[in-house]
């Protein structure tokens, strides 16, 4: 299977994640992808406590999720690598937001990260994992969190 485009979804707590997500999209942009990195913010209040924490005025989405802290550590690995990636940023349900990404770049792949969480926590919490694993309509790589 020929990958041209694939999605990597960065949470905001991905550090122990990072190296690992970066390998992977290394591998992919190897094979001939493009890659292009996610994150989403759950509801427009969480983006605009975010753009106040990072002294922005305004911007978009997209311009927030490339000054997180999550989303630069993957960016730079991958650009030391020689990777070049696009950041996207979306306002809305995680696990939507990634999959509606890949469906918009017609994505042949989507990597997203994940730890183990009881049933009740899954319940709970939620599970962006579990959404992106329910709804790309592609191929999903789970990236287990290191202990």
């Amino acid at each position: 299977m020929t990958v041209e485009a694939a999605v990597i979804a960065v949470g905001r707590e991905e550090g122990r994640r990072a190296q690992r997500l970066a390998e992977i999209g290394v591998d992919l942009a190897e094979a001939g992808a493009e890659i292009t990195l996610v994150h989403a913010f759950e509801t427009a209040e969480t983006a605009n406590e975010t753009a106040e924490r990072l002294g922005l005025a305004d911007g978009s989405a997209a311009d927030l999720a490339r000054r997180l802290d999550s989303v630069r550590q993957v960016v730079r690995a991958l650009e030391e690598s020689g990777v070049s990636v696009d950041v996207d940023g979306r306002v809305g349900n995680p696990g939507a937001a990634v999959a509606s990404v890949a469906a918009d770049l017609a994505a042949d792949r989507v990597v997203v990260g994940g730890q183990n969480r009881s049933p009740t926590g899954k319940a709970v919490f939620g599970s962006t994992a579990q959404d992106v694993l329910l709804s790309a309509p592609c191929p999903v790589t789970f990236v287990r969190q290191s202990e």
